[in-house]
């Protein structure tokens, strides 16, 4: 029998907008490892790895035009370790055509 752990902390991503803002955000699991220290890093850390993924000017034009102030657009997710090391990523830009 294996058990094979999967290493890191997974991160959810998402947009949420307002009246007059788009806000970055990032959705931290329950049981996330202890070794994160410092908020301000992973959440960092996890806004540097989707933009360098997705066209951040696309992405956020696509959210503000078809986007509804209180909706909150998931983006997908980012794993990471505490020593900032990016396990994995599935991000993908949003499909909001409501045509």
């Amino acid at each position: 029998m294996t058990t094979d752990k999967i290493e890191g902390d997974r991160f959810l991503v998402g947009i949420h907008l307002t009246e007059s803002d788009l806000e970055f955000v990032v959705r931290v699991p329950s049981d996330i490892d202890s070794g994160w220290t410092d908020p301000e890093e992973f959440q960092r850390l996890v806004a540097d790895v989707t933009w360098e993924e997705l066209d951040q000017e696309s992405t956020l034009r696509t959210i503000a035009t078809a986007g509804s102030p209180g909706d909150t657009v998931m983006l997908g997710s980012v794993r990471l370790m505490t020593d900032g090391t990016v396990v994995s990523h599935d991000l993908s830009s949003p499909d909001l055509d409501d045509e």
